[in-house]
């Protein structure tokens, strides 16, 4: 945990901490770590040897279970959205120097990734797997990262996150205490879905919350894209704060709280915490 000392605050009085699970490990950062925590420690019991899991060719998700899956000993195959586009992009190659196996779904038939139809070709075709959904996001995933607010050593009004699926924001609602809110800024476009997403993965767990909400405004043109004036923002917050800002999701999240900070959302004397996930 770390004070963010910055003077574009100071004029609406209030504070801003910056909850670092980026550094949880290296190669399983933030909310991909407490994602998995629960659903590793699933497969284990049930005796499975292999994890199964889909994403973009960019996905932070597919990394992190490629590497979770070396370092605990889980074969690992990753159902990948779209074409095989050789040389690997870096995601990708790290992947499968983990040992991630490699499979590709067209656009339209990703699409149905969900189906038991398609889980049940995906047994036929690898024999018998530990599903991991996209982005990790389930009821386990909710239950890791609903530890997070209890590792914050003092009292706070709000706690932002990035969202992308949802199960970050739902797990850290549950996690809270009377009177604090948790807010999460969606990374994608035309993401006011995601607060469906976020009540069925709570209602997955077994409790719904309202202590919540969605910030769907600062998505700079969708997921995995950026624009000059994100740009900008990370670069005067590295020149600032000495911390480099992951831009899918973190710097997107970041630039909006101070965004909500000087439209006043915030009231004067608030504590908040933002979680850098990764």
């Amino acid at each position: 945990m770390s004070e963010l000392r910055d003077e574009r605050l100071a004029p609406f009085g209030v504070r801003l901490h910056l909850k670092r699970d980026d550094l949880i490990h290296p190669e399983i950062p933030g909310n991909k770590w407490r994602k998995l925590k629960y659903n590793l420690a699933a497969a284990r019991e049930q005796g499975h040897r292999t994890l199964l899991t889909f994403g973009g060719a960019y996905s932070n998700h597919i990394r992190a279970v490629a590497a979770a899956g070396r370092y605990f000993g889980f074969a690992t195959i990753g159902v990948i959205r779209g074409e095989e586009r050789l040389p690997l992009n870096p995601t990708l190659a790290y992947a499968t120097e983990c040992g991630m196996r490699l499979v590709y779904l067209d656009r339209t038939a990703y699409r149905t990734k969900a189906d038991p139809q398609v889980i049940a070709g995906l047994r036929r075709s690898f024999g018998d797997f530990y599903l991991v959904p996209e982005g990790g996001s389930n009821a386990l995933a909710v239950r890791g990262c609903a530890e997070l607010p209890a590792e914050i050593p003092f009292a706070f009004d709000h706690i932002c996150c990035p969202i992308g699926t949802g199960g970050t924001l739902a797990g850290i609602a549950l996690g809270l205490t009377d009177g604090q809110h948790a807010t999460g800024f969606s990374a994608l476009k035309g993401g006011d879905f995601l607060a469906n997403e976020v009540r069925r993965l709570q209602a997955e767990y077994g409790q719904v919350t309202a202590n919540w909400s969605v910030e769907t405004g600062h998505h700079f043109g969708g997921y995995a894209r950026r624009t000059a004036e994100l740009d900008d923002f990370i670069k005067d917050f590295e020149e600032r704060h000495a911390i480099a800002l992951e831009w899918v999701y973190v710097a997107k999240m970041l630039y909006g709280v101070f965004a909500l900070v000087r439209a006043g959302h915030f009231k004067p004397g608030s504590v908040i915490v933002a979680v850098v996930t990764g």
